[in-house]
């Protein structure tokens, strides 16, 4: 049996597939958070929300520095880099192409506040 999450590229894409998980990221993205700090904006244990922490963690995603009885968790600014580049080998649109399309789309009349 093949274990896939020896692949950084593959846990990395393990830990995203959770939508808490994602949005831990977003939350840390904005700041430093204890894993209390964490825990308190969702409707779950701190085991779990420890438990998504950990797998953040093992996918080098998140990183946690003890500081005396608490866990600081941090983004880890790069964690993402091989994925950005995976995603990005699939097509990439330089500015000057979606500009064109912004173009043509105004001149048919498309909105870009179109919901």
């Amino acid at each position: 049996m093949v274990d896939y999450l020896k692949n950084p590229l593959d846990t990395a894409f393990a830990a995203l597939a959770d939508q808490t998980r994602r949005a831990i990221l977003s939350q840390l993205l904005e700041q430093d958070m204890t894993v209390k700090q964490v825990a308190d904006t969702y409707e779950m244990s701190l085991a779990a929300v420890s438990k998504h922490l950990q797998v953040l963690t093992r996918a080098g995603l998140v990183r946690q520095i003890k500081q005396g009885r608490e866990k600081i968790c941090q983004l880890e600014p790069n964690a993402l880099r091989a994925a950005s580049l995976w995603m990005e080998s699939f097509g990439y649109f330089p500015a000057e192409f979606l500009d064109g399309v912004e173009d043509e789309l105004e001149a048919l009349g498309v909105s870009q506040n179109a919901e």
